[in-house]
């Protein structure tokens, strides 16, 4: 059975950095993608990052959060990360990391329906 786990998000002030994990039980890892999502009340899920978990791990972003959040991975350990810096209020969401796209490229990451696994999501809070 196949879980996914996610953990540190909370609440921060604006400008703030957080690291959230997402590790992964029961998974065998393919050359599949990996991705952040996140959601605020009263809006749409959003994609906000992907990563290949192939040899060469390809990563994408929202254009929000591009040059400010970094995915990545440690395949040994089964874990994703996205170290988040620079906050904004904006960012407040539940962050959900989601698995088993057969592939990020062509905008394909950022489709949730695409992801077989998701985890429970992690709470982001940024106060300004």
């Amino acid at each position: 059975q196949v879980q996914l786990v996610e953990s540190g998000g909370g609440s921060v002030q604006a400008g703030g950095s957080l690291r959230l994990s997402c590790a992964a039980s029961g998974y065998t890892i393919r050359s599949n993608c990996m991705a952040w999502f996140r959601q605020a009340p009263g809006k749409e899920r959003e994609g906000v990052s992907g990563i290949f978990t192939g040899a060469v791990g390809g990563t994408h972003y929202a254009g929000s959060v591009k040059g400010r959040f970094t995915i990545s991975q440690d395949l040994a350990k089964k874990t994703w990360y996205l170290q988040m810096n620079s906050l904004k209020p904006e960012d407040t969401a539940m962050y959900y990391c989601a698995g088993g796209a057969t592939h990020c490229s062509g905008g394909n990451w950022k489709l949730g329906d695409k992801y077989t696994y998701w985890g429970q999501g992690t709470q982001v809070t940024v106060s300004s």
